[in-house]
């Protein structure tokens, strides 16, 4: 599915119908959500935070928005900025996995910055209520989900140091 006619009729995006308005809607919903999810992320205390997340949200949702305008016709495949949108996120969130030791950390922070692309490109489409969906099932996993692995995974952060000893024998 490279070609935006081999899209199924119901899964069309919105055009652009306001002008500079819905432009303006579209940067301002995608810039909440990021700033919601970099709210947890914040308040966790995690490196990206509130600016990261509503930036990234942000600037994708204007590279989807821009392949959209009319003004550049047929020139600009929005399939294409939508890959090059997830290869550049990739990047940064490859960026924010560190490994120390045995450990490795920011892997969750790294989701958390693919999802805010994700939601921005949602909104910059124009599928509003499908990114707030998202955002609102994202914030519950990562709010939720923390209870439970302090109580039923309590060896978690000692994974890899309590490894048993090889026995030479065998």
């Amino acid at each position: 599915m490279t070609s935006p006619g081999a899209v199924p009729a119901e899964a069309e995006q919105l055009p652009l119908t306001g002008g500079y308005a819905d432009f303006a809607l579209r940067l301002l919903v995608a810039l909440v959500l990021g700033l919601i999810l970099g709210i947890e992320r914040e308040f966790r205390g995690h490196p990206a935070g509130i600016k990261t997340m509503g930036l990234i949200a942000l600037g994708a949702c204007m590279f989807t928005t821009l392949g959209l305008l009319p003004e550049f016709g047929t020139r600009v495949d929005p399939t294409r900025i939508a890959a090059q949108i997830v290869t550049g996120v990739g990047f940064l969130g490859a960026g924010s996995i560190l490994r120390q030791g045995g450990d490795v950390h920011g892997l969750t922070t790294a989701a958390s910055i693919w999802v805010a692309a994700s939601l921005g490109m949602a909104v910059g489409y124009g599928y509003y209520a499908i990114a707030v969906f998202t955002a609102f099932l994202v914030i519950v996993m990562l709010v939720a989900i923390r209870p439970l692995e302090q109580r039923f995974f309590r060896n978690r952060n000692r994974r890899f140091t309590d490894l048993p000893s090889r026995d030479p024998e065998l």
